[in-house]
């Protein structure tokens, strides 16, 4: 296996000494990497960018059924969605015509700053960094011997498949894809990427590798010397859009591509504020995306459910490897995910009423319940903020813009619309009694049955008197106490309730209590 460095590579720079906020250059005097980089990308511009036809036909299926799984990643360091949008860049506005787009959000501290170590950790190994336990770029204790990189487990599920990373910031290369990859490249900086460009297309357009990741660092330099408002930010864009052209352009014309069934993805591992700068917790520096193209993502979808996580997973299913549940992954395929009762409330979100931090365009919650679902405030005090007067159904955007830095960005399970109980929230405005709310699902069939799973996931944050209980009726009787929680809980749960002798219906009763406490969350229910 060859690793860190190919033949034609002079030695780089360790690690240590590369700082990703600030580049060090290593060309001419006078000519910066970034200068460098951006004079590359206007000749490439100026010979004619790649015409979105030829962009999505890098991704576009074949007529026969027996091609080959191919797996290509692009990461594009600090870059954001409305920007990529904003900036007019062709191949990525041709990839996301041809495929799925999807925007997400990320975690902060204390699960882990919005940097560049738990954001590449986060996309390699589909578990979030209260899994992986990288909590920012010093790598203190990664868990990779527990949690490691999919192309890691690519060669470990079939060791004949050739795998290839290349990447501008070495700690991706070094650190986060193991040694079991075929071959790992951190592009010295001198080259910076255009060398990391110049490498992937020749392995893509000589080579013949089954699964490569790449990064792209410029956007992300762009960002810290200039912010995300700035135009440079934009040029920066434009410019790594030249270089995803070249790699979809070696893609597209490989000799045996007909026979290849390529699936490509394109990421970020964070934001950055309009001013320049990422590893807090504004709305901007959590933001990050999923583009995905190849044949099993519809031309022009868009997605709300879809995390940073899902990336491994979806690429190790493309390449027929399925994921074992002993992995741990938080993360799914993206083909498989399927909307649960609450996503389907999202055409009536509505702006806020009460809340004065989030903005006013910001559309994101209802009280009114699903269909089959209900929510009983007989016992809740009255009063109070009226977006959170009992369980209300949220997106992420929505509830952390009603108060940042509370943890609750830390409610990175949840996808699309969720429930929640916030009595933190609702204390916020005069109120009288106390916080008393039930989420009551719909009844469902168990006749016949001895045993039936339920599984939910579920984001509590404890405090004081509060209360979280799952309760279980069967056939309108008595409500009985299943799980209650105690402790900050963050994760899937898993419950086998036994049936009930003739028991033929179950219903879920998801009961909070507080008193200017802090909050429960729970969405994905599932049962049977």
């Amino acid at each position: 296996m060859t690793t860190h460095q190919e033949d034609d590579v002079n030695a780089r720079t360790p690690a240590a000494q590369q700082t990703h906020a600030t580049p060090q250059s290593t060309t001419a005097p006078g000519l910066s990497r970034r200068g460098l980089l951006l004079g590359t990308a206007a000749a490439a511009l100026a010979a004619g960018p790649l015409a979105a036809t030829a962009a999505r036909a890098a991704t576009a299926p074949a007529a026969t059924a027996a091609r080959t799984p191919k797996v290509l990643v692009i990461g594009l360091d600090g870059t954001m969605l409305t920007r990529i949008k904003d900036s007019g860049a062709p191949n990525l506005a041709a990839l996301m015509a041809g495929g799925l787009t999807a925007a997400s959000s990320l975690y902060t501290s204390p699960m882990a700053g919005t940097s560049s170590g738990p954001g590449w950790s986060t996309i390699a190994t589909g578990v979030w960094p209260d899994k992986h336990n990288v909590r920012d770029n010093d790598f203190t204790a990664p868990a990779f011997a527990a949690y490691p990189d999919f192309l890691t487990r690519v060669e470990t599920a079939n060791p004949a498949l050739s795998t290839y990373v290349v990447a501008s910031w070495a700690p991706i290369a070094d650190t986060i894809y193991s040694g079991r990859v075929d071959t790992r490249v951190a592009t010295p900086s001198a080259e910076y990427d255009t060398g990391t460009t110049s490498r992937a297309v020749a392995r893509l357009r000589d080579g013949n590798p089954d699964a490569v990741f790449v990064q792209l660092d410029n956007v992300d330099h762009a960002g810290h010397s200039s912010g995300s408002a700035s135009q440079a930010y934009l040029d920066a864009i434009r410019g790594v859009d030249t270089q995803v052209g070249q790699i979809l352009t070696a893609v597209r014309g490989r000799a045996g591509y007909a026979q290849e069934d390529w699936l490509v993805m394109i990421t970020a591992d964070h934001g950055h504020t309009p001013t320049g700068g990422h590893g807090g917790s504004t709305w901007e520096e959590r933001q990050t995306f999923v583009i995905a193209n190849g044949s099993a993502f519809p031309a022009g979808s868009v997605r709300h459910d879809v995390r940073m996580v899902d990336i491994a997973p979806t690429a190790l299913a493309h390449l027929g490897i399925a994921a074992d549940p002993a992995w741990g992954l938080d993360g799914t395929p993206i083909p498989a995910l399927v909307p649960d009762d609450f996503d389907a409330l999202r055409p009536q979100l509505t702006g806020r009423v009460d809340e004065t931090g989030i903005p006013a365009g910001v559309l994101g919650f209802t009280r009114t319940a699903p269909a089959g679902w209900s929510v009983d405030n007989s016992a809740m005090g009255t009063g109070g903020v009226t977006e959170w007067r009992g369980w209300s159904f949220t997106t992420d955007e929505f509830w952390t813009k009603a108060q940042r830095d509370q943890n609750r960005e830390l409610n990175v399970r949840s996808r699309n619309v969720f429930a929640v109980a916030d009595s933190d929230e609702w204390a916020d405005k005069t109120f009288q009694g106390n916080y008393d709310s039930t989420l009551v699902s719909p009844e469902y069939p168990v006749a016949g049955r001895s045993s039936v799973p339920v599984a939910f996931t579920t984001f509590y944050r404890p405090e004081g008197v509060q209360t979280a209980r799952v309760l279980a009726v069967w056939d309108g009787g008595t409500p009985v106490e299943v799980k209650s929680y105690t402790a900050d809980t963050n994760g899937r749960q898993r419950l086998d309730l036994a049936v009930p002798a003739g028991a033929s219906r179950l219903r879920l009763r998801f009961r909070y209590t507080g008193s200017n406490n802090w909050y429960w969350v729970v969405d994905n229910v599932r049962v049977g």
